[in-house]
Parts: structure tokens; C-alpha cells; sequence
């Protein structure tokens, strides 16, 4: 239970840094996609050096985590579908100034927008895993 608490904690921060950064702004969003303020690209750009440390760190250690267990990273195949993906992700941010963890900071300030934004990703979901299922899509 202290585990979950603590996972719990780590999500608030994370949110509450996402909200004072202004990554759940929609008019930064904009400024980011039009290239007009480059403020939230730097905060893109330090979490990427993070979390390249972060893998160094368990790379390091032996792919060791959390008590010891191993871990592995797989390399997905590319295949058509992840341009398809790249560029479905990249208009849905663009349109809805959310991405899927900036829009949970927007509900958590109280934008009603971001439940629509968070609907469409929770349907976007359940549609990939239901063609995936059909074996419509690989």
C-alpha cells in the first residue's frame, strides 16, 4: 500500500510540474507547434537528457530495477502503421493542445476540455485494441 502511495505522489508531482511549465497551456502548445515560443521544447528537450540518464543509470547497474528484477527493453518492428500513429498523435495534440499525460493536468485544473481530449483517448484506445483483436491490424 505505501508502494501505491508513493507512485501516487510521484504522479501529483509530475502533474503539478507539467501544470507550472505550462504544458497543459494550450496557447504554449500553439507557440511550440508555430515555433513562435520554444519554452516547452527545452522542457521536452530536458526530459529526453533525463531520460537517457535515467537508462544509462540501469544500464549501468547491470539492468537491474526496483528489488532487483530484471530489465529489458524490446525494439518494436516498425512497420506502416507508426508513421500512420506518429502522425495521427502529433494533429490530435496540435488540435486538442493536449498530449495523453498533459491532458490529465488539464483535468486536474479544472478544464472541461481536457475530459473530451481525455474521452478520444480512451476510445482511441479501446478502437486500436478492438481492430488489433479482429486482427484488422498487426
Amino acid at each position: 500500500m505505501l508502494r501505491k502511495l508513493g507512485f501516487l505522489g510521484c504522479g501529483i508531482f509530475f502533474g503539478f510540474s507539467l501544470s507550472r511549465v505550462g504544458a497543459s497551456n494550450y496557447d504554449l502548445i500553439y507557440g511550440l507547434f508555430s515555433g513562435t515560443d520554444l519554452k516547452l521544447a527545452w522542457v521536452i528537450i530536458t526530459a529526453i537528457i533525463v531520460g537517457y540518464g535515467g537508462m544509462r543509470w540501469l544500464h549501468w547497474r547491470g539492468g537491474r530495477g526496483y528489488r532487483g528484477q530484471v530489465i529489458t527493453v524490446i525494439k518494436k518492428p516498425l512497420s506502416w502503421l507508426t508513421p500512420v500513429g506518429g502522425i495521427l498523435f502529433g494533429v490530435g495534440w496540435g488540435m486538442a493542445g493536449a498530449c495523453p499525460g498533459t491532458v490529465l493536468a488539464q483535468v486536474g485544473e479544472g478544464k472541461i476540455l481536457g475530459l473530451f481530449t481525455m474521452a478520444g483517448i480512451v476510445g482511441g484506445t479501446y478502437i486500436y485494441a478492438w481492430l488489433v483483436e479482429k486482427g484488422l491490424i498487426p
